[in-house]
């Protein structure tokens, strides 16, 4: 009996001089981001990770969060972002941070690096850290940089010596950081890059086992040939792939959503790691030189504009754009569409044009009065050739399709910008504002689309996994303390496509490796994101 005293006596002795816990988040339902059904406990945070969770009242805490009827999960890891420039312009990253957004992947087919102004990773890397960030930030390499640097700006396979240089590159960036390579071949430089240059670009990228990131070459027409392209390049390379914001962009192909998840499994089956991502969106952005055939982009932008201009190759350039090029791959957003009304303009550099920003394409034409191609080509050469735009191409119940198979997550393809100041520029796509929170209030809770646990799944562990990052994306003793707290019955997106600038409702605090970067739906102006490097590098 005494001996049983003493012990009780000095475990309760060696508890009481446990340090206090920096952070105590308590009484919420525990959604810990493997897929298992939530619990009530409360999370303790000490030193950046996640220290316990379980019963922790009798533990000390510099501070306590009461979640009691709210969720707590892991920090969202967005796999698909394109914050590159303006993480660097505002550290903040409020719309992502404001959906709970704690990591972000960036680098799809044009990264940051290397650049003239960043010449490797290292330098961008640094620049984050000096500037400050108040999310995670981890980047592939952009394979229209390596294309550009090896090959130059034009079509044609590259020749069988330069896949060694494209190899160099693709090593060096791995060396530096990068987590593998993102291509988007939809349009020039990227559909450009043959299959070949793509497969030793990714055979580099395995050697330090990073991952293929593919915006595939259609979502069109040939957009099984797609899929089999990416798969094809997935087993010479031996490299995991993960299909961009997978779809069906092209109204004549709607409701074959099925067919092509089955073409995925297939290749799952026989032991290819082939994953996907989408966002609860059924409009996807790109640019209006889309439209332009990929010829009429050699050479650069002016040389494009020139080709515009050009009265003898005005017949060719509008047979092509409305009708499409037969037997080619390229993907035409016009046809894609159906029309100029499926089309809405982003922003636009030239202020004479900034009164359209926020409307469709078929209004823009009706207010000029002139032939829609003569609008087309007048709006490019009038704004440098780049015309951010917005193409209403897949259809609702194909994206449903593709969320809820288990291995597809969810990615925003946004990037942060902010309400006010520089960053609140044009009509963005509203998943810039509003992804993740539309899928937990519309698609979990509304619609019943998904469960919450698989969705959270989806949002957090399943990215992470996919990049080998395993010290996130789980609630997890040990774990970095990335952690969002969200009211289940309120979140929702407010963005729309006419008033983008709206940010979500619903989630109250986020914490980044352990440190507040929203309390109460208010950002603290806290920069403590760190930079996630591939393996090549760690």
């Amino acid at each position: 009996m005494r001996k049983a005293i003493l012990f009780l006596a000095l475990a309760g002795s060696l508890r009481a001089e446990e340090p206090p816990l920096d952070i105590v988040i308590q009484q919420g339902r525990v959604v810990d981001g493997t897929g298992n059904p939530w619990f009530l406990a409360d999370v303790g945070i000490r030193g950046g990770k996640i220290e316990a969770i379980g019963d922790l009242r009798g533990r000390a805490a510099v501070r306590r969060i009461d979640a009691s009827g709210m969720v707590v999960a892991p920090g969202f890891f967005d796999i698909h972002n394109h914050s590159d420039y303006t993480i660097v312009e505002d550290g903040d990253a409020q719309s992502m941070v404001r959906q709970g957004v704690t990591s972000m992947i960036l680098g799809e087919g044009s990264s940051a690096a290397p650049s003239k102004r960043w010449r490797n990773f290292t330098g961008y890397f640094d620049e984050l850290r000096r500037r400050g960030i108040s999310t995670n930030i981890g980047s592939f390499l952009g394979s229209d940089l390596v294309w550009l640097a090896v090959h130059g700006d034009r079509a044609g396979p590259a020749a069988p010596e330069e896949h060694e240089r494209i190899r160099a590159v693709v090593r060096s960036a791995m060396k530096e950081g990068a987590l593998g390579v993102a291509c988007s071949l939809s349009g020039p430089p990227g559909n450009w890059i043959d299959t070949a240059s793509l497969v030793a670009m990714c055979e580099a990228a395995a050697e330090f086992g990073g991952i293929f990131s593919i915006h595939m070459r259609t979502e069109g027409s040939g957009v099984f040939d797609a899929v089999a392209e990416a798969v094809e390049i997935g087993r010479r390379a031996r490299i995991p792939v993960d299909i961009l914001h997978l779809k069906i962009a092209d109204h004549k192909l709607w409701g074959r959503m099925p067919e092509l998840i089955a073409k995925i499994e297939e290749a799952r089956t026989r032991g290819l790691e082939i994953t996907a991502n989408v966002y609860p969106y059924r409009a996807g952005q790109n640019n209006l030189s889309s439209i332009i055939p990929p010829w009429a982009h050699e050479g650069g932008v002016q040389a494009m504009i020139g080709r515009l201009r050009d009265p003898a190759l005005r017949p060719r350039l509008e047979r092509e754009i409305l009708e499409g090029i037969p037997g080619s791959d390229w993907y035409n957003h016009y046809t894609a569409t159906g029309g100029w009304e499926g089309m809405l303009l982003v922003s636009f550099s030239n202020p004479e044009y900034k009164r359209f920003e926020g409307k469709r394409m078929s209004e823009v034409i009706a207010s000029l009065g002139k032939p829609p191609l003569e609008v087309l080509f007048e709006l490019l050469e009038r704004n440098n050739g780049s015309v951010p735009t917005v193409y209403f191409h897949h259809s609702e119940e194909d994206m449903r399709w593709a969320l809820r198979q288990p291995f597809v997550s969810i990615g925003s393809d946004g990037t942060a910008v902010k309400t006010e100041g520089p960053l609140s520029a044009g009509n963005p796509h509203p998943r810039y504002y509003g992804t993740f929170p539309r899928v937990l209030g519309r698609y979990v809770r509304d619609e019943k689309i998904l469960g919450l646990e698989d969705a959270v799944r989806k949002m957090t562990s399943a990215n992470a996994a996919k990049l080998r990052i395993y010290d996130r994306g789980l609630l997890r003793p040990g774990m970095w303390a990335d952690v969002t707290v969200f009211r289940p019955d309120t979140i929702i997106d407010r963005a729309t496509f006419e008033k983008p600038h709206q940010y979500a409702a619903g989630v109250e605090y986020v914490v980044v490796n352990g440190t507040p970067v929203l309390e109460r739906g208010t950002h603290t102006g806290a920069r403590p994101g760190r930079v996630l490097h591939g393996k090549g590098a760690r």
